[in-house]
């Protein structure tokens, strides 16, 4: 195996171009590997050294989120938490500490895995996927990313150099929860994110996204029924069930299919109400999990 240290985004796509395949924490690559899913690739450039990879940048209609910026960054980026509050929820609860300092959320992306916790908000959120290669780049949403577990539709020279979401309107909010077992090293049982506008007493947008449920991240379809109602309870019961009906859990060793299609509709419905008490202007402290004391107790 050989690996190329890398410290520009050209050096990257010429290295990718050669066959190489990026690595950056290694949290996903490494542990399958060792797991026996997959062997290490022979040739390896590594793109955590990366400057232009590292940063958030805002603009005046859009947020670029840098691939190579990790969870313990966007657990506490001003701009990530303040506008895209979901993002920062599930950046802290993934992994450990340790996991958290060097994964990063492009890695997270193009893994593909349908339980990583970043993946439904960047959907409710709406955001794309900026893949570039040697000859340009390309933005693709993140439900025409994922088309099946750990696989993208991304070509083998594409590289992800940013996570790119549009800035939200006033009164927006966001959130992201998440069933648990425990509250350190889990991985989603199941999970939900939720973005909301609020037209004054009315909610003018809602989006929600589901994790761990369905082949890749699962955006809860026919919500646009509670536009212009209230957010009070006939409205919430309607996010359950949709959320419920949609779901198409598989049975492992972690939980029933049936377990996880009951509770996939309490975390959505959850998710929701969550959001919109941000879009209201209630602070509620990241992860929105242990503020509300939601998932595993302490």
């Amino acid at each position: 195996m050989s690996m190329t240290i890398a410290s520009s985004v050209d050096e990257v796509l010429a290295a990718m171009a050669a066959g190489a395949q990026p690595i950056a924490g290694g949290t996903d690559l490494v542990v399958g590997a060792r797991a026996g899913k997959a062997p290490l690739p022979e040739v390896l450039v590594a793109v955590d050294r990366v400057p232009e990879l590292a940063t958030v940048e805002v603009g005046d209609t859009s947020t670029r989120i840098g691939s190579g910026v990790t969870h313990a960054q966007l657990m506490e980026d001003v701009a990530v938490v303040h506008r895209f509050t979901a993002i920062a929820d599930a950046a802290a609860l993934v992994g450990s500490p340790a996991t958290r300092n060097v994964g990063t959320l492009g890695g997270n992306v193009m893994n593909g895995s349908p339980a990583m916790d970043t993946g439904a908000p960047l959907v409710v959120l709406g955001a794309e996927a900026e893949l570039t290669t040697t000859n340009g780049s390309r933005r693709v949403s993140m439900n025409e990313l994922w088309v099946g577990p750990g696989r993208t539709s991304a070509a083998a020279d594409e590289f992800c150099t940013a996570l790119v979401i549009p800035n939200p309107p006033a009164a927006s909010g966001s959130a992201y929860v998440r069933l648990e077992y425990r509250r350190a090293m889990e991985i989603a049982v199941v999970g939900a994110a939720a973005a909301v506008t609020l037209d004054g007493d009315s909610i003018a947008s809602v989006r929600v996204a589901l994790t761990a449920v369905a082949p890749t991240i699962l955006e809860v379809a026919g919500l646009d029924a509670l536009v212009g109602t209230s957010y009070h309870e006939p409205e919430m019961e309607l996010v359950a069930t949709a959320a419920g009906e949609q779901a198409t859990p598989i049975s492992d060793l972690r939980a029933s299919d049936a377990y996880r299609r009951h509770t996939i509709g309490v975390m959505a419905r959850r998710a929701v109400e969550a959001a919109v008490r941000r879009a209201q202007g209630e602070q509620i402290s990241v992860p929105v999990n242990r503020a509300l004391g939601i998932g595993a107790a302490s």
